[in-house]
């Protein structure tokens, strides 16, 4: 093969590469916008922002520790530690920076504001392989699938203090959330 040959093949891999990223990322993009209005989406959104302690009027802007952010043009990508412990964590749903890096650019979100927390949330959700689970109400399914995500649930492996499932459900059912 000459070289030439080897460049075109190089080309046509990068463009049919670059394709099926495009379709992915719209593939994600339609699924999570067509999720987020469902009722058990949001009410299991809810509940994780309850475990994670993020559930009160100042949610999408508390960062680890407690302490709050001022814009949501951008993760305010600040190291705050609790004794031995330090985490970039924010939002409602504790994204660490790097998570809401890949997040932001699998799915275009171009701010940090609280309907895009809530997109990258159910994104992860779904790549956990629970977004279904979530939508047909098969509750505990779905926390165990996505339990190594949000540490504050149950089963999740960190060892760090958890919420029990009946304090979830109750949120879950407490906020519109149905059973399968």
């Amino acid at each position: 093969m000459t070289p030439r040959y080897i460049i075109i093949a190089i080309v046509i891999f990068l463009a049919v590469f670059a394709g099926w990223l495009y379709y992915e990322r719209y593939q994600a993009t339609q699924l999570v916008e067509q999720s987020a209005t469902n009722y058990n989406v949001q009410a299991f959104l809810k509940a994780i922002r309850y475990a994670e302690g993020t559930d009160g009027a100042n949610g999408y802007r508390t960062m680890f520790t407690g302490k709050l952010f001022d814009s949501y043009t951008d993760h305010p990508r600040q190291l705050n530690c609790s004794g031995s412990l330090c985490s970039t964590a924010a939002g409602a749903y504790q994204f660490l920076s790097a998570t809401w890096d890949d997040l932001r650019l699998a799915l275009g979100l171009n701010d940090f504001s609280p309907a895009n927390q809530d997109k990258g949330a159910i994104e992860l959700i779904r790549r956990k392989n629970a977004l279904n689970d979530v939508t047909e109400g098969r509750f505990e399914t779905a926390i165990a699938k996505v339990n190594t995500v949000w540490a504050s649930l149950p089963g999740a492996p960190y060892g760090q203090p958890t919420k029990t499932m009946a304090q979830l459900k109750q949120v879950y059912t407490g906020n519109g959330g149905n059973f399968a």
